[in-house]
């Protein structure tokens, strides 16, 4: 006599929206300080979008906490560093928000500072994009090392995740020209170049997956496809392309720098809420007790 095991592939329950949160703010945080440190290399301000780059950066950390649920559990996280990619990513936290308000504050034109203290601003800045790029890293192996979610673990989930950062970080550079100056020339073809790359990085995460993961982790990310390559992808490309032809272009800007955010934090929500379906199993027979 034979019994058979099955278990089911199943939607974990451990993150949700609020984790989800973390990986949208951060993401879009830290590439909106990368873009904001490429516009001061050209003498742009860095003031408006460092200040809103810190506010996403630390409202996604805040949500993660929430999350926690135990506030005085939540500093666990800093004490794993040689094993944990939360608690890296924890710790480059610290001196990155710092670094960034530094900048901010030798930046502002709010109150008057001595002109060595404003020739900091430059340094600091590149230094705090470095920092970015780490804290932004360290998100993308936080869900590599998920290896019981095949959503998570794949590789090609890596590159995309950085790759939506930076595009997220570009569109709301792209959106604040609504309230600073107008962006720099190379901003919309790095915007464009960005899109195209995470068009490109997420069909190639899908086919991967498409060997490896449960029918209902491919059945979400074909559902959120259609969204994320419609209002994400080819509504900021047509917008951008027509600030070629349309003199007075700060608008279409905006609005495709928003699209262009709005996308990544769809594609986000989706992978950590929606497609993360555990490996599941089946075991088709087990030998009887007292039998051969």
């Amino acid at each position: 006599m034979s019994l058979a095991l099955s278990g089911a592939p199943r939607l974990q329950r451990s993150w949700d929206s609020r984790a989800a949160g973390n990986f949208i703010g951060g993401g879009a945080g830290t590439g909106l300080l990368v873009a904001a440190a490429a516009a001061l290399v050209g003498g742009a301000p860095y003031f408006p979008a460092g200040i809103l780059a810190i506010a996403l950066i630390g409202f996604g950390l805040s949500l993660v906490w929430l999350e926690i649920g135990r506030p005085l559990r939540a500093l666990n996280v800093f004490f794993h560093p040689q094993t944990s990619w939360m608690s890296r990513e924890a710790l480059l936290a610290l001196p990155l928000l710092a670094f960034a308000g530094a900048t901010v504050v030798v930046d502002q034109s709010v109150v008057a500072l001595p002109a060595p203290m404003r020739q900091l601003a430059l340094p600091l800045a590149l230094a705090t994009a470095v920092l970015a790029l780490a804290f932004l890293f360290c998100q993308a192996r936080m869900l590599r090392a998920s290896m019981g979610i095949p959503a998570w673990r794949e590789p090609a989930l890596q590159p995309v995740i950085m790759i939506t950062g930076l595009a997220e970080g570009l569109g709301l550079f792209l959106f604040l020209a609504l309230f600073a100056a107008p962006p720099p020339a190379w901003a919309i073809p790095a915007a464009l170049a960005a899109l195209l790359a995470r068009a490109g990085t997420w069909e190639y995460y899908r086919r991967r997956l498409n060997a490896s993961a449960a029918a209902p982790t491919i059945v979400a990310l074909a559902h959120a496809s259609i969204p994320l390559h419609m209002l994400g992808h080819a509504l900021p490309a047509v917008l951008l392309l027509a600030t070629l032809l349309v003199p007075d272009t700060v608008a279409l800007v905006a609005v495709a720098g928003l699209a262009l955010a709005a996308g990544g934090a769809w594609l986000k929500l989706i992978v950590v809420t929606r497609a993360a379906h555990t490996q599941g199993f089946s075991i088709p027979f087990v030998p009887v007790r007292g039998r051969k």
